[in-house]
Order: C-alpha cells, then sequence, then structure tokens
C-alpha cells in the first residue's frame, strides 16, 4: 500500500470549517477597511530575487525560499555559489511587493493611495506554535501622506476591524525609531551598532534587564555607557517626560503624543509609549506600533512609517506607512474563544434512491428556487444508513428536507 504523505513541514491544509472562519474573518476586514477609503489589490507570490534581497527585509532576507533558474538558463549557467542558479523566490512579506507594484503604476493611482492586500507570505523558519512557513498576512497600507493622518487612520482601522470581532483586551504599543536613535546618542553608544543593539533591547520582554546588559557587555561598548542606556527605561513613560533630555527634534515627540491622544479620543483601547519597542524591519524611519492580545506572547499587528523605501523604486520621495496584522495568531485566538457567528440558513434535500426523472426534475427546481433567496442548498442522495446521514448534516446544520 501507498501511503499519502502529510503537508509539507510548516504547511496546512484547511477543512471546510477551518475555512468558514477564516471567510467569515476576512470579509469582515474587507468591509471594514473599504469603509476606511482603502482598495484593495494584488501582487504575485513570486518576485524577483533582486527585490527580495535589496537590504529592505531585515532577518526575513535569510528565509527567502529561492526559486532556481529554468529550461537552457539553468543549463547554461556557470556558478561559484547558490546566488548564480537563482533568478526569483517565494516573497516573504507583502510591503517589498507593494513599493514595487506602487512604482511600476504611480501614474496610475491616486494620491494619497490608501491600499490593503490579503494573502500568502513564505518563510524558510522553524516552524512552532501559532508560526508557519505560509502564512496568510493582510497589509494596510497609506502611500503619500506626510502627516501622522496616516498614522492614525492606521490604527483606528485595525482597532474597528479587531472590536467587530468582539476583541477587547488588547493593547497598543508605540514608539518612533528616531526615539531610539537618540537614546543611543544621549548614551554615547556606538550608532555603527544600531541594528546589533536595538535587536538585543527587543529582548528585554523575554529574558529581562540584567540578561540585556550582558549581551551589550559582549559588543566591546564601555559599562558606563551601558547603564546611562538602560537607565532610560526606568523613566517615566509618558512620552514627553521620557524624551526631554534626548537629543531629539521637539517636533518628534508632539507628532507620537498626537497620535496617542487622538486615537485615544476615537477608539476604545489602550494605547501606551514603549520605549522598548524595536520592530525588526529595517525600512522604518518614524514611528512604529504593534498591537498585543491576551493569551499571546507575540504580537497580532505590527506596522509604522517606511517614508526611504519606495524612493529606491522610483528616485523621488513617497511617504509610507503600513500596519500588517498576523493573520494565523489572529485565528488562532479566535479558535480559543469558540468563536459563533450568524451563518444562512441551510437546507438539504435527500433523495429516495430511484430512477423517478419528474420527481428528480421537481427536487431540483425546488433546490433553485430556494438558492434565489440566498439559501444555502445541497443535494444527497438516501444512504442505506439513513439515520448517520441525518446526524452528520444535523452536524453541519443543515435543516432536512426529504422527499
Amino acid at each position: 500500500m501507498t501511503f499519502i504523505k502529510t503537508p509539507t513541514k510548516g504547511m496546512r491544509d484547511f477543512l471546510p470549517k477551518e475555512m468558514e472562519l477564516r471567510e467569515y474573518v476576512l470579509n469582515i476586514m474587507k468591509e471594514t477597511y473599504k469603509q476606511f477609503g482603502f482598495e484593495q489589490i494584488r501582487t504575485p507570490v513570486v518576485e524577483h530575487i533582486e527585490n527580495l534581497t535589496s537590504n529592505q527585509g531585515g532577518e526575513n532576507e535569510k528565509l527567502i525560499f529561492k526559486i532556481l533558474k529554468r529550461g537552457e538558463k539553468l543549463a547554461k549557467v556557470e556558478y561559484s555559489n547558490e546566488n548564480d542558479l537563482v533568478d526569483s523566490g517565494l516573497r516573504y512579506d507583502l510591503t517589498v511587493p507593494l513599493t514595487r507594484l506602487y512604482a511600476n503604476n504611480m501614474q496610475n493611482l491616486p494620491f494619497p493611495f490608501r491600499a490593503f492586500q490579503i494573502g500568502y507570505s513564505y518563510r524558510a523558519e522553524r516552524p512552532q506554535h501559532g508560526r508557519y512557513r505560509e502564512l496568510m498576512q493582510c497589509d494596510l497600507d497609506i502611500l503619500g501622506e506626510k502627516t501622522n493622518l496616516a498614522e492614525i487612520e492606521l490604527i483606528t482601522a485595525v482597532i474597528t476591524f479587531l472590536q467587530r470581532l468582539e476583541f477587547q483586551n488588547f493593547t497598543i504599543k508605540i514608539n518612533d525609531r528616531r526615539i531610539l536613535k537618540a537614546m543611543l546618542e544621549y548614551a554615547n553608544m556606538p550608532l555603527s551598532q544600531m541594528d546589533k543593539i536595538l535587536i538585543t533591547i527587543d529582548k528585554i520582554d523575554k529574558i529581562g534587564i540584567t540578561n540585556v546588559k550582558e549581551e551589550l557587555q559582549k559588543n566591546d561598548i564601555p559599562l558606563e555607557n551601558i547603564e546611562k542606556y538602560l537607565g532610560l527605561f526606568n523613566k517615566s513613560k509618558d512620552v514627553k517626560n521620557f524624551c526631554k533630555d534626548l537629543p531629539i527634534d521637539t517636533q518628534i515627540v508632539d507628532n507620537l503624543e498626537q497620535i496617542i491622544n487622538i486615537v485615544l479620543e476615537n477608539v476604545e483601547a489602550k494605547i501606551e509609549f514603549d520605549p522598548t519597542l524595536v520592530r525588526g524591519m529595517g525600512y522604518y524611519t518614524g514611528p512604529i506600533f504593534e498591537i498585543y492580545a491576551d493569551g499571546l506572547d507575540s504580537a497580532i499587528a505590527g506596522g509604522g512609517r517606511y517614508d526611504k523605501m519606495i524612493e529606491k523604486y522610483t528616485n523621488m520621495p513617497v511617504s509610507a506607512c503600513g500596519f500588517s496584522i498576523g493573520f494565523e495568531r489572529l485565528i488562532l485566538l479566535l479558535e480559543q474563544k469558540n468563536i459563533t457567528f450568524k451563518q444562512k440558513d441551510k437546507y438539504c434535500y435527500v433523495i429516495y434512491p430511484n430512477k423517478d426523472i419528474e420527481q428528480l426534475k421537481t427536487i431540483i427546481k425546488e433546490v433553485n428556487d430556494l438558492r434565489k433567496q440566498e439559501k444555502i442548498v445541497k443535494v444527497v442522495e438516501r444512504s442505506k444508513n439513513f439515520k448517520h446521514q441525518k446526524e452528520m448534516l444535523l452536524n453541519e446544520e443543515y435543516q432536512i428536507i426529504e422527499k
């Protein structure tokens, strides 16, 4: 006997009940985002390898599923390493494809451009609970908006969507990459090691400040500077008080405070300034934010401003800000909540096993009349074990009509 293997590691099948929940969530998301004036786009899952390895994806660039050249191109290639054999790869997020799409089509798009995109991304990482190699991503972006209206609208839209799913216990954390840089300058930390230092700081919640201190000492940074830097995290979490001694433009601080206050005035949510919030992507240039929910130790949504990214493709400055929802984590939370949602009425016609063509014609006509009323109807032939058949149909919430 030949055994059929399970899906490749990190990939999954979805049964009808699972798809029903996923589609329910996606439909609410689409309706919400459209109410905020966002338009849906789609990009291919395969991108040129040059786009994916442009030093804009941070650690994700190490997780690319690469695609070999094909046919004559592969046969003729002379190679010294793996990169010579590759010409494309599976996207690891939706932001890089969005910037390429915008650069290719900006003349035909509104300005500012509000876009949302839903699709699968792929990362060759070690699968674990809530993390997969194939993951559904749901991105919301505003391109061409210089003011903090972009951050306010993005955060408000995502909160509105989550609240329509009856989420209540979540926290928005917000920071600014320029504040992170000013903190390093204040403590005379080496800016040449900024990325490495921030990766370490991002671990504070998981390993504690003592272990962070030990890791920073391994970078040959004077202990006095490290202690001055870590001392900042004991300060008030009010953004103005926190930043008052930092070498930073007050407009940056005022901008962040405005975002926090306006969001709080317009939605029911907990939002707080968090100086340890880093966000791993190297392309962020300003405010960054994440959403945390009870039951998970990692964010279910995150994003920020990335004003320099599109300029690399267009040779002209284009302001940009985005928010991405961790769809798989969101579904996990909803499954734990045993969410229920209203469905359309479901009817099932059970046909007796006979060859009466006139009866079949009548049944099909009645079925299609119900479908025209937007009812969900399926027709099945009566099985020998009719009792079990009825139990299965009732479990699927079908109302049974016998003929």
